[in-house]
């Protein structure tokens, strides 16, 4: 039976010095080519899934942890944060002095002061991952980003910024309840960054969404993922992979482990699933 896989980006079909792995790239050429639908399920949105992704071919993406989905180009769903909700986000950040990007299928839009600010906190990331951060510039995480552009925006689909301490999260959870806030760092889920996007958005939820437009089943369905916000996504599908470079949560409850991203766990998963 063709089987619906759904495959993170980040530490899962990427790697943290943004590479992916050939064996990965084979990997989905040949479920493919088998008949299985593959699709991207990230939290990244369509503005950073890259052409080098989209060109080893995919079925298409879940995008913005779930806020957005695409099959065979044609959008399926795309929850926005509202323009009233991103000016409020934007404002309350800029009172607080903390720097920021906009998430958007339209592109990235960094604060005033994001470049600047973001590269020791990315350099942290990267090192907490385990790989050489002495080069790592914003430019070269997010080649596309634009620092000139318009904040107040009705076409956001997550809003991430900078913590000076995890206090920040906890303030932000505080004065937007209504929108889902959340952390993301690096190795162990540490906080170095807060997130907003759309209360009610999952992996979990968009792949349903996903499911009933192709009239496929739950019983189908294959996810591959690293991080705590992958963890839905593993629990709603039939099987549930974690990387061997994920975090302890994510692999305490998968149904399988495999590899690390640098060492073909895609391809190894795929092959042991028998996909290919």
């Amino acid at each position: 039976m063709p089987k619906v896989l759904f495959i993170d980006i980040d530490g899962t079909l990427v790697n943290y010095e943004t590479v992916i792995p050939q064996s990965a790239i084979d990997a989905i050429r040949k479920a493919r080519s088998n008949g299985h639908k593959v699709y991207v399920c990230t939290g990244r949105s369509k503005a950073e899934v890259y052409e080098n992704i989209w060109n080893i071919g995919l079925d298409g993406m879940i995008g913005g942890n779930g806020a957005y989905v695409e099959d065979a180009g044609r959008v399926i769903i795309h929850q926005h944060i509202t323009e009233e909700q991103c000016r409020h986000i934007v404002d309350w950040l800029q009172d607080r002095k903390h720097e920021f990007y906009l998430e958007s299928s339209n592109g990235l839009f960094g604060s005033e002061n994001f470049e600047k600010a973001s590269e020791p906190v990315l350099k942290l990331y990267m090192g907490r991952k385990g790989k050489d951060a002495s080069n790592v510039t914003v430019r070269s995480i997010f080649p596309n980003m634009i620092f000139d552009g318009e904040l107040y925006r009705d076409d956001v689909d997550k809003i991430s910024f900078i913590l000076n301490s995890y206090q920040d999260y906890i303030d932000a959870s505080e004065e937007f309840k209504d929108l889902n806030v959340g952390t993301w760092g690096g190795a162990g889920e540490l906080a170095l960054f807060g997130d907003f996007y759309s209360k009610g958005i999952t992996k979990a939820h968009a792949i349903s969404v996903l499911l009933e437009h192709l009239g496929m089943k739950q019983e189908d369905t294959i996810a591959f993922g690293d991080a705590k916000i992958d963890i839905p996504m593993l629990e709603y599908c039939k099987i549930g992979v974690a990387m061997g470079n994920g975090g302890d949560e994510i692999k305490a409850m998968a149904d399988y482990v495999t590899a690390g991203v640098d060492e073909d766990g895609l391809y190894k998963a795929f092959v042991n699933l028998g996909l290919i």
